[in-house]
């Protein structure tokens, strides 16, 4: 039989029993036993980025003489070791959590107070030694310290995926380049509309996730304004000025981030109006995303007995009962990373809407959603580059196929023939179950090299008409004069 040794703490409601080596403690257990919400721990950039932020506040205070040098040590070591990730497994409270995050805030405390008790030799839970709140949480309150971990979380997280849309814009635009000389049939509303090249199609991927790119570059900007030195409702209640003026510009040495201390702690502890903002952007680019993915899924369907323009990597056999079927489940998985990243911006919204008076209690669903839309966001991006876009073909003969054949390609025709000509073509064309190309031939209308000028890549994606009326063209030219 193992027999299990266990320690003895004390809060406000009493004494628990405590694994006697682990490291969180009392308020930790209590946290765990009252939030079975999301069934996993907060995400592991969130702990990390509450060690820098513990690691900023021990740093001041190490420099405002409130330890001696072993036990300041000690708690910096442990802070370190946490924003490295050496501490992750060691956060158990639930991501769901009441109490605007102090379940977060206490389980971190008691873990690096109880990791600094083992580097200088003692017990954990000897905490007259060092202590969780007395110590590791010295001049803080949760109020300011989970706020500040979340936007230093978002900001590592927002470059990450601004690194994973920069390679996904990059893959289209060498796509672009490779497709340059596809001509194919252009659609609108799902149906056949006018000429343009398959490489046109990339190089418009390319540029909405440029849009990206930069927009989710500025939410740095909207992030790195923090309210740590506030305390508990943004008037340092508790702590000395040394420290509110000290705190946030040690956090951002640590951080090498653009942080800085809000001008208004206390509307900076009241509001989270900037978390909807960012979620706004990632939105956005997760509409991007879905709409590109769904584009993806479409021009490679059938592909016998569809549009099949496209041929994307063959990843994985697509069916249990259909030989030889394969399905774009890279899109589709991307897809769903985009859906939910929606999903999670109405949740924000609500979050954000909630908070009351001089605090915002539901910043811990904030924290979640926030960090997983990025985090899916990015992932869903680096899948497609990767095992999608990077390996995508053209069906350089169906795509022929349908330029010779589809009504669309009447309209590029129009400039040399008329629109009464091409119309009549497009009549006989559908009559006589023969392509565009055959009968605009046969007709004597175009000659087969016309006809090829015509649909050309150059043709079909000039800006314009190289043909001008005599009046534009005087009016152009007079204007240029004047």
């Amino acid at each position: 039989m193992t027999i299990r040794h266990y320690r003895r703490e004390k809060d406000l409601l009493g004494e628990r029993e405590v694994p006697a080596d682990a490291l969180w403690g009392i308020h930790t257990l209590r946290a765990v036993e009252n939030f079975p919400i999301a069934g996993r721990p907060v995400r592991a950039p969130l702990i990390r980025a509450y060690g820098a932020v513990k690691l900023a506040c021990a740093q001041t205070n190490r420099g405002l003489g409130r330890w001696d040098e072993d036990k300041a040590a000690a708690i910096q070591t442990a802070c370190s070791e946490m924003m490295a990730g050496q501490l992750d497994a060691h956060i158990v409270v639930d991501a769901l959590q009441g109490g605007a995050g102090t379940s977060t805030n206490m389980n971190v405390n008691e873990v690096l107070a109880n990791r600094a008790l083992q580097l200088l030799g003692r017990r954990p839970g000897d905490y007259a030694a060092v202590h969780p709140i007395d110590d590791i949480n010295l001049h803080q309150s949760t109020n300011d310290t989970y706020p500040t971990a979340l936007k230093v979380a978002a900001i590592w997280e927002v470059r990450r995926l601004e690194r994973e849309v920069v390679g996904l814009l990059e893959e289209f635009q060498r796509q672009e380049k490779a497709f340059a000389h596809v001509v194919k049939v252009g659609r609108t509303q799902m149906q056949d509309a006018v000429l343009t090249t398959l490489g046109r199609e990339m190089g418009a991927y390319a540029e909405a996730f440029g849009r990206d790119r930069w927009r989710i570059y500025k939410c740095e900007e909207r992030l790195r304004t923090v309210n740590l030195g506030g305390t508990a409702i943004g008037t340092g209640l508790g702590a000395p000025r040394d420290f509110i003026f000290r705190a946030a510009d040690r956090l951002r040495e640590i951080t090498n981030l653009g942080l800085a201390r809000a001008e208004n702690l206390i509307e900076a502890t009241q509001n989270a109006d900037v978390f909807v903002e960012v979620s706004g952007i990632l939105k956005t680019c997760a509409t991007n995303l879905l709409k590109v993915s769904t584009d993806l899924r479409f021009l490679s369907s059938g592909p016998d007995a569809g549009i099949g323009e496209l041929r994307l990597p063959a990843r994985q056999a697509g069916s249990s009962i259909m030989p030889g079927k394969v399905n774009p489940v890279i899109p589709e998985a991307a897809s769903q990373a985009a859906m939910v990243a929606m999903a999670n911006d109405q949740a924000i919204a609500q979050a954000a809407a909630m908070g009351n008076l001089e605090l915002n209690a539901f910043l811990p669903l904030i924290a979640d959603k926030l960090l997983e839309s990025i985090d899916l966001l990015a992932r869903g991006c680096d899948t497609l580059r990767r095992h999608c876009v990077a390996g995508l073909e053209a069906d350089e003969a169906r795509c022929r196929r349908h330029v010779e054949g589809a009504t669309a390609t009447a309209t590029a025709l129009i400039e040399t023939i008329g629109y009464e000509k091409a119309q009549a073509i497009v009549e006989r064309s559908r009559k006589k179950g023969r392509t565009i190309r055959e009968v605009a031939i046969e007709s004597g209308a175009l000659t087969q090299q016309e006809f090829d000028r015509l649909v050309s890549p150059e043709n079909v994606t000039r800006l314009g008409s190289k043909r001008e009326g005599r009046g534009k063209k005087e009016n152009l030219e007079g204007r240029d004069k004047g």
